[in-house]
């Protein structure tokens, strides 16, 4: 009887290297697996980090739920007790929000203003962090503007900012259509009235803040509630309440808990509700970048299975000797598929350290890209992040290394099938 051992052994003898052909597929096969891990880790990390990152800064613009009723909140204040006395909400606010008409030195943009009131708005979101120039100061007629609409419109601090509101634009239409259903002419009195209806709101820039994110920065203007509600004509109405609650990525459940407190008339959205498009897209992305690069690890698996075909018609002879003296079936397969599971440990091993090596070193790996090839690899102006982000998750380690490993394993197992089924007679005739 033939050692079992033997097989392990004869296994790691035949990936000694020399200089052959087959040594030459051999070393290929393992940067193939070494390359499709390393580039499998990187990308599946840096889609995370950019993905988490991303929630960080959706869960510190907007509130973790909002409450509305489709269309003007009306008695909000007892629809607030209602909410606060949900155990998970930490603190709710009234917002309203809406497209607005906004001027500066002729430049005319269409952006949206959200109202808030700036004491309770702290506790909702962490709008502070993303100041860049000035300060979060929305007493009196002041309000806060995103850095790409203040880059569109040439704004700064200090300037002053004409805005237009919308429901003005619907009351001077009514008048006139008034006036001329009436067939006479315009006195004066009427004219000032018309005049008057629009007149425009001007507000002085105490703040510019960054959030991170391009539709934020380029289409929100923060303003005291008392000038949204003028402006759009809702008296002490509201457009809905935003909730912040104890942990935002269970707003799902807490969502539940807080419509059984309010009733079916209202309407309860998350943070994921509003992004759910945005974080479809990029998980979808995240999964279609997993399959596509997977082809990698196949392609160094057929490598893999080329050279195991190859090593068979080498050995063929000895796999008759070892047939003939003793050898069971399962011993010969289990010399070729060890090879091929040790070519499978050494380039996932390696791929893994090569991987977790990019990880850490990623932005000076980036910055000597660049400088190299003059080509900047994660622009700023366009991902609107300074650093490259990733967050390893050792799950999807796992799975890579374990899918990168089973497919070596698979492509070793079909030549080894094949070659435990040879006619010991025929194989020491082979020449």
């Amino acid at each position: 009887m033939v050692n079992p051992s033997l097989s392990i052994f004869l296994a790691l003898r035949y990936l000694k290297p020399k200089r052959t052909f087959v040594s030459v597929i051999t070393l290929i096969s393992i940067l193939g697996v070494t390359l499709g891990i390393t580039v499998l880790i990187l990308v599946i990390s840096v889609m995370t980090g950019f993905e988490r990152e991303l929630q960080r800064k959706v869960i510190g613009f907007d509130a973790h739920v909002i409450v509305t009723s489709g269309g003007v909140l009306q008695g909000w204040d007892a629809l607030i007790k209602k909410i606060e006395a949900v155990p998970e909400v930490v603190a709710v606010a009234p917002f309203m929000q809406g497209p607005i008409l906004a001027e500066f030195q002729n430049r005319r943009l269409a952006p949206k203003i959200r109202g808030i009131d700036p004491e309770l708005e702290n506790k909702i979101s962490d709008i502070t962090q993303f100041i860049v120039s000035g300060s979060l100061d929305l007493d009196g007629e002041k309000c806060i503007v995103g850095s790409e609409l203040a880059r569109s419109l040439g704004l700064a601090v200090g300037d002053e900012l004409t805005l237009y509101s919308p429901e003005s634009i619907d009351a001077v239409m009514s008048e006139l259509d008034r006036i001329e259903g009436s067939g006479e002419a315009a006195d004066s009195a009427e004219l000032d009235e018309i005049r008057q209806m629009i007149l425009p709101t001007q507000l002085i820039v105490s703040g510019i803040f960054e959030s991170g994110r391009y539709l934020y920065d380029s289409e929100f203007i923060l303003v005291p509630l008392h000038i949204g509600q003028e402006l759009y004509g809702l008296d002490g109405d509201i457009h809905g309440l935003a909730v912040r609650t104890t942990d935002p990525f269970q707003s799902n459940v807490i969502k539940r808990d807080i419509m059984q407190a309010i009733g079916p008339e209202y309407l309860a959205l998350t943070w994921v509700d509003t992004n759910k498009q945005l974080f479809d897209a990029i998980k979808m992305e995240r999964n279609v970048m997993f399959f596509l690069l997977m082809f990698i690890i196949l392609v160094a698996a057929f490598g893999i299975m080329n050279t195991l075909i190859t090593v068979t018609v080498q050995k063929t002879r000895e796999i008759g000797i070892l047939k003939a003296l003793g050898a069971q079936t399962g011993q010969i397969i289990g010399v070729f598929l060890a090879q091929g599971m040790v070519v499978g440990v050494f380039g996932t091993l390696t791929g893994l350290a090569m991987g977790m090596t990019l990880i850490q070193y990623r932005n000076e790996v980036s910055q000597f890209l660049a400088t190299v090839l003059g080509i900047e690899i994660f622009p700023a102006s366009v991902y609107q992040f300074s650093e490259i982000p990733a967050e390893v998750i050792p799950s999807d380690v796992a799975i890579i290394c374990i899918s990168a490993f089973a497919i070596c394993s698979v492509a070793a197992l079909i030549p080894a099938w094949f070659a435990a089924r040879l006619d010991p007679v025929k194989a020491l005739r082979f020449d």
